[in-house]
């Protein structure tokens, strides 16, 4: 199979080129690029107009198989990430059974084998997440996961975090933490703030995230292993990561694309689609992370696809359950709230949602490069429309984005060689 992309503005951040040309794509690899290709293919794609980029890399997805696949399961989640871009998809392991063992992940592995975009799987840190006893990280290790990571929780005991950041290191994985004093959080469901007051809501204060990302940063500096820092979202875990990363520990963060979009000030009592974890915060925190995405403190752009069934949403804004879905407007988010804001430009976009996510996991994605794999992500950076959730390839629609006008369109999503996404099925 051979596929020719024709007169593509190629942006690629490791080799730092940004200009037009053509790409020549056989079987499943890059074979050339440069100007004025002219060679018999299978298919050509005229990509005048559009920008061409590596394909996306989302750390951090619920993919809700095994056991909740009411919600989602590895290949819808799998075409929603397609849509929105993604070729690569990292798979968070609070499913049921929880993703603690070698069996498990062997399990998602084959079934992600007939999924459009490539999954790779994160292990959790403890035993069914019960944060007691470590799961077994070694034959995980050996089975293909990528990174460990309690998601949804926080690994309460130090103790047990230290052994697993000894093991992590050991193994060469980093830790994605999920950052949350769950005694300072339990029953808030929004920002502490004005709002919350004004909705009578309880509320989740800033420190609740802040002293945990503190602890984990001190820990992982202790130990020397890798730590990232799971959807950033307050002014204080923005500053204590800029620090840490001045004293040289190794350290990442992500930020999710509702965290730069919404503050708390959105929040509607009667939308549940407002609530997740953490909560949408206020408009100085919102202001932090547009500076700390600028400045290179936040090195990631992840977005939490947290998918749930309407009737978990639709039940009071207490009671409904924490998240949203997140792969099918996360590049247009990006585009609409820091691009044309003059945050960050379309290339430093594309860097933390490719080569950077990338490189955290250690895969050889993120890049368009001469003999490297063709995952591609080809889209229309002014093109504007309303996002309509009733479109969405995901099988739940919990979005807090649905009917907002946006700039930015995916027209092409390439796996592998192979095309698996065209805007124009829409």
């Amino acid at each position: 199979m051979k596929l020719l992309i024709k007169n593509a503005r190629l942006i690629n951040p490791k080799t730092n080129i940004d200009k037009i040309t053509d790409i020549l794509i056989e079987d499943s690899i890059v074979k050339k690029i440069n100007e004025n290709i002219d060679e018999n293919v299978d298919r050509k794609i005229d990509a005048s107009g559009y920008i061409v980029s590596p394909g996306f890399v989302d750390v951090h997805v619920h993919l809700r198989e095994p056991g909740f696949e009411y919600k989602e399961d590895i290949k819808t989640g799998a075409l929603s990430a397609a849509r929105g871009g993604f070729t690569t998809i990292c798979a968070m392991p609070n499913t049921n059974p929880v993703i603690d063992s070698e069996e498990v992940v062997n399990y998602i592995n084959k079934k992600a084998k007939d999924a459009v975009v490539n999954v790779e799987v994160i292990g959790s840190i403890t035993k069914g997440q019960n944060g007691e006893e470590l799961s077994d990280i070694e034959n995980m290790k050996k089975a293909g996961i990528i990174a460990i990571s309690e998601d949804g929780k926080t690994v309460k005991d130090p103790v047990i975090l230290t052994k697993a950041m000894k093991l992590s290191k050991k193994y060469d994985l980093p830790v994605l933490s999920h950052c949350e004093d769950e005694d300072l959080a339990k029953g808030g469901v929004m920002n502490e703030g004005p709002k919350s007051k004004t909705l009578n809501l309880k509320g989740i204060s800033s420190e609740s995230e802040e002293i945990i990302v503190q602890r984990d940063i001190e820990i992982a500096k202790e130990v020397g292993a890798k730590i990232h820092i799971c959807h950033i979202s307050t002014k204080g875990s923005v500053e204590l990561v800029k620090k840490a990363k001045k004293d040289n520990v190794d350290v990442t963060c992500e930020v999710c694309p509702h965290h730069f979009s919404l503050t708390d000030e959105s929040v509607e009592k009667d939308n549940a689609n407002m609530k997740m974890s953490p909560p949408l915060r206020s408009k100085e925190d919102v202001e932090e992370i547009k500076k700390g995405l600028k400045d290179g403190t936040i090195d990631i752009i992840a977005t939490d696809h947290a998918p749930h069934h309407e009737s978990e949403k639709n039940c009071g804004f207490e009671k409904a359950a924490n998240g949203i879905v997140g792969l099918e407007t996360a590049l247009p988010l990006g585009i609409t709230n820091l691009v044309k804001e003059d945050v960050i430009s379309i290339n430093e976009l594309i860097k933390k949602m490719s080569l950077n996510p990338a490189k955290l996991i250690n895969i050889d994605r993120g890049s368009i490069e001469e003999g490297k794999v063709a995952d591609i992500t080809i889209f229309d950076e002014n093109e504007t429309y309303k996002i309509d959730s009733s479109k969405f390839k995901s099988k739940s629609k919990n979005s807090p984005f649905d009917k907002m006008k946006v700039f930015g369109k995916i027209k092409y999503t390439i796996v592998n060689g192979k095309v698996v996404y065209e805007g124009d099925e829409d």
